[in-house]
């Protein structure tokens, strides 16, 4: 038998089983599958590309252990297997496709039938996983200038699962745990907080409003699990529930208007990027995930100087910025992701020769092209008045 064919066996069995051999009851995603599609969206993450050495990076390393290793994910237990689904969640969250294990960690497996002999441990990975380094595996991030603290889309992801903890630690009667974590929460909520204070006492429009949809989307994430797990009469829950909706006297009204800010100027820009998801040839790098829109000019910048990408891959991502922007024409990122990738292609010839007549001749006749040959700083410059303009009409603030 040969050692494709065992291993073939092995998918089949782990895919197919639900008990492994460990003795563990799978209720979710067989974790050589889950490992299949954390290759299939990050391939950068098992080709040497990132560093992965460190403790706050090991969840990295975790992956590339079990790829090589497939037959030890046999032997895992609950603990291990929530471990292997927060190490690709946090390794996919800043690409195109996502893995699918968003209920198992916010929810499922805390409701494991043999959770209480590991919900201690689970709960200590979740308050670790708040200072793992995701910096290389997501390119939606911005920094707070004073301390360089980063935030990005991952503390939603860690708020929704550090949520679901605290939520599983009080139904089990673990008060203490649960108040550890509800600190951590805590301390992750205020850290957002001061980023936007530290941003707009700096004056830095683009990056506020950068910032704008990551708060949206971490502050929804939270809101989403209290909800989903029925908690909205628990004390904690209801002291942080609608942070970035409804002005809280424990926290500065900062956090409500940049919910604001972020309806008023960005919701239309970060959503689920579907029509990126076609160009394969996009997911080789992690040079190459996508940013906050519609601030696209570096990335598409990135993507056109690239020698990672031959001209027929450098057309087939610009049809797909094409089709993205036509779903969602008031969306402008995709627009100046193309117009930076133009102006740095080595050859331009090279590339419009591979994209089909018709979509060639349909973009420079569009909309979708105006927006892109604008300058940098005029685009910017609309942003910058806009911010200047606005005037929250509930919490008075302006920028």
């Amino acid at each position: 038998m040969t050692v494709k064919y065992r291993v073939f066996l092995l998918y089949e069995y782990m895919a197919k089983k639900k008990k492994l051999k460990s003795g563990f009851e799978l209720i979710g995603i067989a974790p050589n599958i889950l490992l299949q599609h954390v290759e299939n969206t990050a391939p950068f993450l098992f080709s040497g590309e990132l560093e992965t050495d460190g403790a706050k990076r090991g969840y990295l390393e975790k992956l590339r252990f079990y790829k090589k290793n497939l037959k030890s994910l046999a032997h895992i237990d609950l603990t291990e297997y929530f471990h292997i689904c927060m190490a690709a969640h946090w390794s996919t969250a800043g690409t195109f496709v996502p893995t699918d294990v968003d209920n198992q960690i916010r929810e499922g497996l805390w409701k494991h039938k043999d959770i209480k002999k590991h919900i201690e441990k689970m709960a200590r990975i979740t308050i670790d996983s708040w200072s793992w380094d995701y910096t290389q595996v997501t390119n939606r991030k911005s920094y707070n200038s004073k301390d360089d603290g980063v935030m990005s889309t991952h503390e939603g992801t860690w708020f929704s699962v550090a949520i679901g903890a605290y939520c599983a630690l009080k139904k089990n009667k673990m008060d203490d745990l649960a108040a550890e974590v509800a600190q951590v929460i805590t301390n992750e909520a205020r850290k957002e907080e001061q980023l936007m204070l530290q941003l707009r006492e700096d004056k830095d429009h683009i990056n506020f409003l950068r910032a704008a949809p990551l708060i949206a989307h971490n502050f929804g994430d939270l809101d989403r699990v209290i909800i989903q797990w029925d908690m909205l009469e628990d004390p904690f829950c209801k002291s942080i529930f609608k942070l970035g909706h409804i002005q809280n006297e424990e926290y500065d009204s900062i956090l409500v208007y940049t919910g604001k800010v972020n309806k008023e100027f960005s919701s239309k820009e970060n959503h689920r990027h579907m029509s990126m998801r076609q160009p394969k040839c996009i997911r080789q790098s992690h040079e190459f995930l996508i940013p906050v829109g519609p601030f696209m000019d570096n990335w598409g910048t990135t993507l056109g100087s690239s020698q990672k990408l031959n001209p027929v891959e450098k057309a087939e991502i610009i049809a797909a910025l094409f089709e993205g922007y036509k779903r969602q024409d008031q969306a402008f990122g995709y627009a100046r992701g193309y117009g930076a990738m133009i102006k740095s292609l080595p050859i331009i010839d090279d590339v419009e020769r591979n994209l089909p007549f018709d979509i060639l001749a349909e973009i420079k006749k569009s909309k979708f092209k105006k927006i892109a040959d604008r300058s940098l700083e005029e685009f910017e410059a609309h942003y910058i008045q806009g911010l200047n303009n606005y005037k929250c009409s509930e919490t008075g603030i302006q920028f």
